[in-house]
């Protein structure tokens, strides 16, 4: 244990910290060098504590995200200003102790716990250094903050590029300051609970602190069922939110609880609508040489690490083209990871495995069986730490499982669709618009009423036919999806219709009996770009809600979970804002999306190689439902324990469940949230282990139950 005054001693920080003796006596600051990152801590104004109280608790706190950070666990405390700050450590860049936090500035005047990666770091020293800044080790935590003392905090995270969420204490302002990156790469949670600020990348710490005392947030439960997600900034408790991508918050000795307001220091909105006035000026030559030559920076970036590094290589465009780039630029064979499925529905493995023998990469691939998905599936609860249910976190886990045994870092391919139109969703909505959008709005509420009514009457006459069952004829289920088709219906505009298209559920609230609408980016015209071109209007809201809320925290949570840093290049917001730039012709053209995409990828990857339908990244849940998994779902789905838990309407969950197991309408996405979530409440409220991970709950594992 290292403790001193100024938190200096064995860190190398031999400086005197200067006047204020006082100082001595409420600093305490440790770091434990033992074994990604995460953050943690707290901020109590009430009255001055024991720092070793203090410390004591937000090492507990950090300790139940121990897998976020295995290699080194730092606490940093001021008892008389009741500020305590948590790190986790997963060492990258600069393994050293130079690169250890809690990490003060040169001035002592600034104390920060950062997540993430600055990339461009080395460009930033250099500039720093040019202005007379000094350095004692060569981390990218320490540039950046470096950079916050020598240009503010606003200018030093505008100049970064990377994927970010920090903890700051401003000393001479008595401030805390809490930042998250440009496009949410890297989460964190904050909230006043009694009094207290708590922040954290997860719950699970947040939950370890004794003044909190949140309560379950209704509305959100109903826009996970509606969506697989809860959208920023809400979360599953009312106390505590998501601090939006892009943005900062400070709270200063002068605010009071819950008063201060998120600032935006990049927002995706006003480029999108730049690109209205000041669109790319080349030509479609030139701009696949400038999307090459920004991917190359991009990726190269991110292949700076002082451990081994490999990427996940599904065989689509956007995993092809980062693992093509990684390739052209590495000295050896790239390591890439690929998880196979035996059901040829789900498999790409096959794909993945001639473009990596094209490319020459050092190839590792997996088939998994139903059971290993299976086992997964008792995990998810405590990995996603809030409820969360995109089943293909089943295989991004099982990827970054595989991964991790050879690589602390991997690349991967997100954020392609969302700026380059690869979504098939994109033109369905658009075309379902063009057909019926310009109808007058009785008429088509008119029919919504008329197929509501007929779908209901529909499900009635087939659910009382004997033998119903999973290949139900399709005359039995002909009303089917009407509903689905009314809801699409009375959408007010394209944006509506794409909400729309991602609802797994028509009526969430009549599932979450009492639930309100909350205001998200998906009903929230002010949140939208202003756009002519209704393709953009659609991207930008997949951006900036689907992107963060749901791709991100899959994949965070997942690779996290395994101590794995996944890297995105083509999220960099340099190629965020090139794309917004592009005409809509450069993106999209008869064959689909992405066409700037599989230009550039042509440079590099055969057409016959990388040219084939889209094919997502899935497992068979719906089958699973109706098979191995469901002893383990009929137990979270009783009537008895839904009446118990009062949270969802027991008649409409076993109506949703009924409809899927007699094969009538697939219901899988809607029960899968209501399960993922029944499953989180079993674990919300688990004590952690001295290792770092929820104490298994009485609930059964699916797959144990299954094989007994």
């Amino acid at each position: 244990m290292l403790t001193n005054g100024g938190g200096r001693g064995k860190s190398g920080w031999d400086e005197d910290p200067g006047p204020g003796s006082w100082i001595r006596q409420i600093e305490y600051f440790s770091w434990d060098i033992n074994a990604l990152c995460g953050v943690a801590g707290y901020l109590d104004r009430s009255n001055s504590a024991d720092p070793t109280m203090m410390e004591q608790l937000v090492r507990r706190m950090s300790q139940a995200i121990r897998h976020r950070g295995p290699d080194a666990n730092g606490v940093w405390v001021d008892a008389m200003r009741g500020v305590a700050l948590g790190f986790r450590r997963l060492a990258i860049i600069d393994l050293s102790e130079t690169g250890n936090q809690p990490m003060l500035s040169h001035s002592g005047r600034y104390t920060i716990v950062f997540n993430g990666e600055v990339y461009n770091f080395r460009e930033m020293r250099a500039e720093l250094e040019a202005e007379g800044a000094s350095f004692r080790g060569t981390s990218d935590t320490e540039v950046l903050l470096t950079a916050i003392e020598h240009w503010g905090i606003e200018p030093a995270i505008q100049r970064a590029n990377g994927m970010l969420a920090f903890a700051l204490w401003d000393r001479e302002t008595g401030s805390l300051t809490l930042a998250r990156d440009r496009t949410g790469k890297k989460p964190l949670y904050y909230g006043w609970s009694n009094g207290v600020l708590l922040f954290a990348s997860e719950l699970k710490a947040i939950r370890q602190h004794p003044a909190f005392s949140g309560s379950l947030n209704r509305d959100a439960i109903a826009q996970l069922v509606r969506f697989g997600w809860i959208p920023a900034p809400h979360s599953i408790y009312r106390e505590i939110r998501k601090l939006p991508p892009g943005t900062y918050l400070t709270v200063r000795p002068e605010t009071e609880p819950d008063g201060a307001t998120p600032r935006p220091y990049w927002q995706a909105k006003q480029h999108v609508e730049q690109s209205a006035t000041t669109p790319f000026a080349g030509g479609y030559d030139r701009a696949v040489q400038t999307l090459d030559e920004l991917l190359r920076s991009s990726v190269g970036q991110r292949m700076i690490a002082d451990v081994d590094l490999g990427a996940l290589l599904s065989g689509g465009i956007d995993s092809t083209i980062v693992v093509a780039i990684m390739q052209s630029l590495a000295d050896r064979p790239v390591r890439t990871f690929t998880i196979g499925f035996h059901d040829k529905r789900y498999d790409e493995a096959a794909h993945a495995k001639r473009i990596a023998a094209h490319l020459g990469t050092d190839h590792t691939e997996l088939y998994v069986s139903p059971d290993d998905g299976l086992d997964v599936i008792a995990r998810l609860p405590s990995m996603f730490d809030e409820p969360f249910a995109d089943s293909s976190q089943i295989p991004t886990f099982l990827v970054s499982q595989l991964a991790v045994r050879s690589v602390k870092v991997a690349l991967s391919g997100d954020g392609g669709d969302e700026l380059f139109a690869g979504y098939k969703r994109y033109q369905e909505c658009l075309s379902a618009w063009h057909s019926w959008g310009e109808l007058p709005t009785a008429i088509r509420q008119a029919g919504a009423g008329a197929l509501t009514a007929l779908s209901a009457a529909s499900w009635r006459l087939s659910g009382s036919l004997p033998n119903a069952q999973a290949d139900m004829p399709s005359w039995r289920r002909f009303g089917s999806t009407w509903k689905k088709t009314a809801h699409h219906l009375i959408a007010e505009s394209p944006r509506d219709l794409l909400a729309r298209m991602l609802a797994h559920a028509e009526t969430p609230d009549s599932i979450v009996p009492g639930a309100q609408p909350l205001r998200t980016v998906l009903n929230d015209p002010d949140s939208w770009a202003a756009v002519d071109d209704p393709l953009l209007g659609l991207m930008h809201m997949d951006f900036i809600g689907y992107l963060p809320d749901d791709i991100l925290v899959k994949v965070d949570r997942a690779s996290m979970a395994v101590s794995l840093e996944a890297r995105a290049p083509l999220l960099d917001y340099r190629i965020a804002e090139f794309a917004w730039s592009l005409p809509v012709d450069m993106r999209v053209d008869k064959a689909g999306g992405k066409r700037i995409l599989k230009s550039v990828l042509a440079r590099y990857v055969p057409a016959e190689l990388s040219e084939r339908p889209k094919q997502g990244f899935s497992v068979p849940v719906a089958d699973w439902l109706r098979g191995p998994l469901r002893p383990w779902a009929e137990d979270l789905l009783s009537p008895a324990r839904l009446q118990r838990d009062a949270v969802f309407d027991a008649p409409m969950v076993r109506r949703l469940w009924d409809q899927h197991q007699s094969g009538w309408r697939k219901h899988t996405k809607a029960l899968w949230g209501i399960l993922m979530f029944q499953a989180w409440l079993d674990t919300a409220s688990t004590p952690i282990s001295d290792s770092g991970s929820p104490i298994a709950p009485s609930a059964f594992s699916p797959a144990a139950h299954t094989r007994a």
